[in-house]
Parts: structure tokens; sequence; C-alpha cells
């Protein structure tokens, strides 16, 4: 399997979640072990014996890969969950969506200080949530050692927001 197979997999909805929008669905390479067994090993080959000591993902998609990559690097996991899904002491973010606010949340001791921690999406789109995410893990006291996403849609230049930080993408959407 190869890059250009999980670029042709992707599905384009048009038109979802709103008018306009032309959402890029991944159901197809999770839907195929192979593909979904190429895309873990893309996302998690860069950071082998790079001393990452937890993979951090939002949910829901972003689960999906970050547990993948989390068991081929051998690491623990983080979910970084909406508000009020996790249950204990938590740690909070809020942050900007196109129209309104969301908050983010991550257990209280989920990252010791110093663990380096990947960041795992598959998608990055404006940077928002992935931002929102990286500080969570920071005032934990963890570092952002990466961001590795699956797809970016460069044409909403959400690498910018994500500034400092080294990002990884390996499907790029120009428009």
């Amino acid at each position: 399997m190869t890059l250009d197979a999980l670029t042709a997999a992707i599905r384009d909805v048009h038109d979802f979640p709103k008018p306009g929008i032309v959402f890029k669905d991944i159901t197809p390479i999770l839907a195929d072990p192979q593909l979904l067994g190429t895309a873990i090993e893309l996302l998690a080959a860069p950071y082998q014996g790079q001393g990452i000591t937890k993979v951090a993902a939002v949910e829901a998609r972003g689960f999906i890969f970050g547990l993948g990559v989390a068991r081929e690097l051998q690491t623990g996991f983080i979910p970084v969950r909406k508000q009020g899904k996790l249950p204990g002491t938590t740690l909070a973010t809020d942050y900007a969506l196109e129209y309104g606010t969301a908050t983010l949340e991550i257990h209280a001791d989920a990252v010791q200080p110093g663990e380096q921690v990947l960041l795992v999406d598959d998608l990055l789109a404006t940077g928002g949530t992935a931002a929102a995410a990286a500080g969570l893990i920071e005032k934990a006291g963890g570092e952002v050692a990466a961001m590795a996403f699956l797809i970016e849609l460069d044409f909403l230049h959400g690498r910018e927001k994500l500034t400092g930080y080294e990002v990884d993408a390996y499907i790029h959407v120009t428009e």
C-alpha cells in the first residue's frame, strides 16, 4: 500500500456537515485493514526511537489513528475530549470555532512534567483544535515533540497557527 492508495481512498462528501463544505471522508481507509495499517505506520514511522513517551489525540477520528500510533511506538495514550466526557480531575481550554467556542479537556494527570508527546489527528484544517490540544499538553507539563496529521487542508493555512511546532502531514489538499 502506498500514499497514492491512501489518497485515492479518501472520499469527498459535498455539503457536509453544511452547505459549501467538502468533507474529507476517511471511512474507506478505516474499512480496509491494509490501508488502515499503512496510515498508522506512515504516521508512526518518523517518531520511532525519538523518545516519544505518550501519544495524544482529539476525539473522535483522531482516536482511531492515535491509538494505532501509540501501539506502534509502544507508548501510552492521552485522550483529548470534549468538555464533560472525562471522569475525574481535568484540565480544560477553550478555543475558537467558526461560530462560537468549544472546550477540550484532558485528565490532569495524563502527562508528567517533561514527557515528550506526539499529537496525532486525521486532519489539519484551521489549526485551532491542534493548538488547543497542544496548549493542554503544555499546561499539564508535557512537551509537544511533534504533530502528525494524515491529511492537511493546505488552503486553510492551519499550519500557521502551529508555528513553533514540528508539523508533519502526508496528504495535502490544495483546494
